[in-house]
């Protein structure tokens, strides 16, 4: 193993957000989405479990594999683009030699599947997505089509009798209560029938040509095929499919816009990928990441808030640190940053599925843990204003956000500033809810004053908490009609 990689970062992931509100900082609200080719899973049960999801509004997504080991962004160093770095090398075969040996030194004997899940489920967290495989074709489970996995005889934690990491972390989340997904990449750079060794890769895709080698494409097409299928035999009950890699897709997804000259029909038959992942996991949500038509059945930007609300399903997927994966040394977000993340993403109608992951020891980073705990701990008295919510016009006016439970209920979150010394004595709430008021700060029930102003109520703030008030990630008032 050449150790200058465990000092190298190969990839520094484009963070494309910027942040305003300095205590608990807000992601900068601009992403415009488009929304016009949602289609949306016509299978009943489907439809079901997707409304369900809508309520979860908090979930976590798990990065593992060798990258872990490595503490590198992800398996990106692969990818030979020209906005990828490999600092510490000076050519790309040494890289890829060194990043695929990592196999051998991966073994992540701290890694408590059960311990992870009451950390997540404490937190407030609602459903778990672990990663079988990232862009280089590590297997984090025990696939029977390839030996390029975690639980290769021939590999350090092989012996480990929870070598399938997947099947345990799954396992633990369920007694947890939390709902279980599982991320797949559908690129594959280890496989030879994606990246055949007869040519040097070129880019993130396919280097050979489909149309001359067509038996070659649909060989991995068939080995993708059932990868997906033990995914969704073998891991006992499955929420979510969560398919990364986008460019793997049809021609005929692929808009005008986009530029089809050159592109190759990356097709892997997702109908009969679904129908037969369906049949063994009835209800089961597909997220074709990125990939508009029939199986992309909830949009996922990344690392960014929707400007307002769209009318379909969507999950902000956002780091807690500045890569996906483990890195020595990140910067992660405070349990104010993501509860205000979260506050912003629920307000506009979506969920937040936030970014960890595990060192190669199969360990979280303390402020990892301490970050969680803090948003668990908000969550455990303001969550009634989070979960199964809706979105209400207005939404959120400067730092005052809005959701609501039903016909009769508002809630006005506020969050305050690193320099806000006190609350405003006064904080106008947009309602229009017919009937007598009840109007209480939700974390400790005390009822609060107010007056009709305009187009809502005027709420008075007591003098004797607006400061400790201001200490809080997020201000929960509670207006109800009887």
């Amino acid at each position: 193993m050449n150790n200058k990689l465990k000092l190298a970062l190969a990839v520094c992931c484009f963070v494309t957000v910027t942040l305003s509100h300095a205590q608990g900082d807000i992601m900068a609200e601009n992403e415009k989405t488009t929304y016009g080719s949602y289609v949306g899973p016509k299978d009943k049960p489907a439809k079901e479990n997707l409304v369900k999801w809508q309520d979860y509004k908090f979930g976590v997504l798990i990065h593992m594999g060798l990258y872990s080991q490595l503490g590198i962004c992800e398996s990106w160093g692969l990818a030979p683009e020209d906005w990828v770095t490999r600092n510490g090398y000076e050519d790309y075969d040494s890289f890829a030699s060194d990043y695929r040996g990592a196999r051998f030194s991966l073994n992540p004997t701290h890694l408590d599947s059960e311990k992870w899940a009451k950390m997540f489920k404490s937190a407030g967290v609602k459903y778990l997505i672990f990663t079988s495989k990232h862009h280089d074709g590590f297997c984090m489970y025990d696939s029977k089509f390839t030996d390029f996995k975690i639980t290769n005889p021939n590999l350090p934690y092989a012996k480990n009798p929870k070598a399938d990491v997947l099947k345990d972390v799954l396992d633990a989340s369920r007694k947890e209560g939390l709902s279980v997904g599982i991320y797949f990449s559908k690129p594959d750079w280890t496989s030879q029938d994606f990246w055949w060794k007869y040519y040097p890769p070129k880019d993130r895709n396919p280097n050979y040509s489909i149309k001359d080698h067509p038996e070659r494409w649909q060989s991995f097409v068939k080995y993708t095929q059932n990868q997906l299928d033990e995914l969704t035999s073998n891991y006992g009950k499955v929420d979510i499919l969560w398919l990364d890699g986008g460019w793997v897709r049809p021609l005929s997804n692929v808009k005008e816009n986009e530029g089809k000259k050159g592109r190759q029909n990356l097709d892997i038959n997702m109908k009969l990928i679904a129908e037969t992942a369906r049949k063994k996991q009835p209800g089961l949500i597909v997220v074709d990441r990125w990939v508009p038509g029939d199986y992309e059945d909830y949009l996922t930007p990344e690392r960014k808030v929707l400007e307002k609300p769209i009318p379909v399903p969507w999950e902000s997927c956002v780091t807690l640190g500045n890569d996906w994966g483990w890195v020595p040394n990140d910067k992660y977000k405070s349990g104010t940053e993501v509860i205000q993340l979260l506050t912003g993403i629920v307000a506009k109608g979506g969920n937040l599925l936030l970014g960890v992951g595990p060192d190669g020891k199969g360990e979280f980073e303390p402020k990892i843990k301490q970050t969680l705990a803090e948003v668990g701990k908000w969550l455990d008295v303001n969550g009634e204003a989070i979960y199964a919510t809706k979105p209400i016009i207005p939404y959120s006016e400067g730092n005052l956000y809005y959701t609501s439970k039903g016909e009769k209920t508002i809630f006005g979150i506020y969050l305050p500033t690193a320099t806000e010394k006190e609350i405003p004595s006064q904080i106008i709430i947009k309602n229009s809810l017919k009937g007598k008021l009840n109007v209480t700060l939700l974390a400790n029930k005390q009822k609060l004053n107010y007056k009709n102003v305009n187009g809502g109520i005027s709420v008075t703030i007591p003098n004797s908490l607006r400061a400790e008030l201001a200490k809080q990630s997020g201000v929960v008032i509670k207006v109800s009609a009887s």
